[in-house]
């Protein structure tokens, strides 16, 4: 049996992203996972669903994890049938997340819970049910796990990331001159250092 590299993107994104990193991994088989639910509670049960029927037929799975679906991912309970995980730009905080976004918008936790979703003006969806749950089920991941973050990340600050990786054990590298989107050619190149080295 092979080994596999399981890569889970992040929103907006494509399990076809995963083709970038089969020749990084020319002796592994690379699949993308294609969720398609978008609140913590669905996509952790299509993660690990997908994960517990995909461990039966490989050696062992390592985790490719682009943002939220590194959230996803912790939070679908899928720790012990990952050998190690590789994350992108992960989104480590989502409390956190949530509660910046309501404050640039101004919404406060009382109007959010009578109203139960609030669409900002930049047009993204606030839940309280979301929020409710982030809180009930904090992330629990003890995974061996490197993390690449860019210095300009505008979704999970410096601290954030950095007390997430002291307290995890992981190995965080930061290459300061790029932002939560890790997309140009220079900024592809790091990636693939840091993912082979």
């Amino acid at each position: 049996m092979k080994d596999l590299i399981l890569y889970i993107h992040g929103k907006d994104g494509s399990p076809a992203e995963s083709g970038h990193y089969r020749p990084l991994f020319p002796d592994r088989e690379v699949i993308g996972l294609d969720y398609r639910t978008f609140t913590p509670w669905e996509a952790g049960a299509e993660i690990r669903e997908a994960v517990t029927r995909l461990e039966h037929g490989y050696n062992s799975i390592t985790l490719i994890a682009n943002s939220i679906g590194a959230y996803f991912s912790m939070n679908a309970g899928i720790g012990p049938m990952i050998r190690k995980a590789y994350f992108i730009s992960p989104i480590v905080d989502m409390e956190r997340l949530i509660m910046d976004m309501m404050s640039r918008a101004a919404i406060s936790e009382g109007e959010l819970e009578s109203k139960g979703v609030i669409v900002t003006s930049s047009g993204e969806e606030l839940s309280w049910d979301y929020l409710c749950y982030v809180r009930d089920h904090p992330v629990q991941w003890s995974v061996p796990t490197r993390i690449l973050y860019g210095g300009h990340d505008i979704l999970t600050d410096y601290q954030t990331i950095s007390a997430f990786a002291r307290a995890h054990g992981a190995e965080l590298t930061v290459l300061e001159e790029s932002g939560h989107w890790f997309h140009t050619d220079g900024q592809m190149q790091f990636l693939d250092r840091w993912i082979v080295g």
